[in-house]
């Protein structure tokens, strides 16, 4: 896949998954609970959770104008899916009532991580000297 080609699908998958986020985490919660909810009801937990989801949402859409001059929100998006993704595996393991969370939300997020990563490769690369990736 050239660059060009590559630019124009990482731009639709960042306004895909902000609006995604924005406007798809809260009513993936009522209407398929034990993929998406952790609790009963509306927990401060999952409003937490909504609340962030849809900020970051946000920002990815708005990133979806010049992805490049937002490497760093990328490369959050793609490692903070994977460890909260992570985190959820094994607590999904914990509770035989969680294991619906492995086909929901969990899967959901490594989707995430993986199409951002094969989309803007640069931003899966971790860099700790400060330079680019």
């Amino acid at each position: 896949m050239d660059n060009a080609t590559r630019l124009r699908y990482l731009q639709f998958a960042l306004r895909a998954i902000g609006l995604v986020f924005i406007f798809g985490v809260y009513p993936l919660t009522v209407v398929w609970p034990s993929g998406w909810s952790w609790y009963v009801g509306q927990s401060h937990y999952l409003q937490m959770i909504i609340g962030i989801y849809a900020t970051l949402g946000i920002f990815l859409f708005l990133a979806a104008k010049d992805p490049t001059r937002h490497i760093s929100l990328i490369s959050f998006a793609i490692w903070s899916s994977v460890v909260h993704g992570a985190i959820m595996t094994v607590q999904s393991f914990s509770a035989p009532e969680n294991m619906g969370h492995l086909y929901g939300d969990v899967l959901a997020l490594f989707v995430v991580a993986a199409v951002l990563a094969f989309l803007c490769p640069a931003a899966a690369r971790l860099s700790f000297d400060g330079s680019a990736a």
